[in-house]
C-alpha cells in the first residue's frame, strides 16, 4: 500500500482564488497600452483553457485575426506587457485583496507538523507566488516548500506533465506517493500525466468543468465551520480534506484512473 509522502500545490485558482485578480490587472494593463480589449469574467474562463499569461494574449490576438494590428516583434511586445501586468497583480495581493483559500493553511500546517513533503508545481513566475505568499504566510514563506517549481524554472505550460515531472525528480519521491491540488482541466491532465493523485478545487471559472481521473473534487479544502461540497469521488462523509482523507484515498491509487479523456 503506497504511503502518503508529498503534497504538491498549484497556486493560482488553488491555494488561493486568485483569477479574479488577475483579470483585472490584464484590463487595467490593456488601458494602458491603448489595446481596446476587455476580458470579462464569461471570456477569461474560455481563456483559462490556455495555461500561461503570455500565452492566452498571444491566443486572443490571433483570435481577432486582420483587426488586431500585430506589432513587429510580437514577443517583447507581450512579454512587455506582462510585465506591467505581474506589477499591477502584485500590488493588488499587497494590497490584501487575496487570502489563501478556505482549509489550505490549516492543511499546509498539518503537513508540516507531519513531516509530509510540501512543493509547489506552478505555471506562474515566481514572483507572482512571493507577492501572494508574502502577504499570505510570510517572508519565510519558500522554507516551507521542498521543491518551488515555476514557469522561470520550467517553461513547458500544463496541460505539459514537465513541471511535475521536475518536482518529483528533484524530491525523489515516486510519483504514487504524492497528491497534487489543482483547479483546472490542465493541471489535473499535466499532474495525472506525471503520475500523481489529484485533487480538484473548483471556483467561479471552472466549477463546472469535469476533471476525469481525479481522486475528489471538492469546492475547497473545507474548515471545521466551513464544510467542502464533494462533487466527484468518494469522501467517505468527511468535510474537510485532510492527511488522514488523503492516506484513505492514497490507499485505492491502484483503483485511481490514470487516464484523461
Amino acid at each position: 500500500m503506497p504511503d502518503l509522502k508529498a503534497l504538491v500545490f498549484d497556486v493560482d485558482g488553488t491555494l488561493a482564488d486568485t483569477e479574479e485578480v488577475h483579470r483585472v490587472a490584464f484590463n487595467l494593463t490593456f488601458r494602458e497600452f491603448g489595446l481596446e480589449w476587455e476580458w470579462t469574467p464569461r471570456l477569461y474562463q474560455q481563456l483559462l483553457k490556455i495555461s500561461g499569461g503570455r500565452e492566452r494574449m498571444h491566443a486572443y490576438a490571433e483570435s481577432l485575426g486582420e483587426s488586431f494590428s500585430w506589432p513587429r516583434n510580437p514577443s517583447e511586445f507581450f512579454l512587455e506587457i506582462h510585465r506591467v501586468k505581474t506589477a499591477h497583480y502584485a500590488r493588488m495581493i499587497v494590497e490584501g485583496k487575496v487570502a489563501l483559500r478556505p482549509g489550505v493553511r490549516r492543511l499546509l500546517s498539518e503537513a508540516r507538523h507531519d513531516g509530509v513533503t510540501l512543493a509547489i508545481a506552478t505555471s506562474s513566475r515566481r514572483s507572482n507566488v512571493d507577492a501572494l505568499l508574502s502577504h499570505n504566510i510570510g517572508a519565510g514563506w519558500a522554507a516551507w516548500f521542498g521543491v518551488i517549481a515555476t514557469c522561470d524554472l520550467v517553461e513547458e505550460k500544463k496541460p505539459s506533465p514537465a513541471v511535475y515531472q521536475y518536482v518529483i525528480d528533484a524530491l525523489r519521491i515516486p510519483a504514487r506517493n504524492c497528491f497534487a491540488f489543482e483547479d483546472t482541466v490542465n493541471g489535473n491532465r499535466a499532474a495525472l500525466a506525471a503520475g500523481l493523485n489529484t485533487i480538484i478545487t473548483t471556483h467561479y471559472f471552472t466549477r463546472h468543468d469535469r476533471f476525469p481521473g481525479a481522486a475528489l473534487v471538492v469546492d475547497h479544502l473545507g474548515e471545521p465551520e466551513l464544510p467542502f461540497v464533494a462533487r466527484e469521488g468518494e469522501c467517505w462523509d468527511e468535510t474537510r480534506v485532510d492527511l488522514a482523507l488523503l492516506r484513505r484515498l492514497i490507499a485505492g491509487t491502484p483503483q485511481l484512473a490514470r487516464r484523461v479523456a
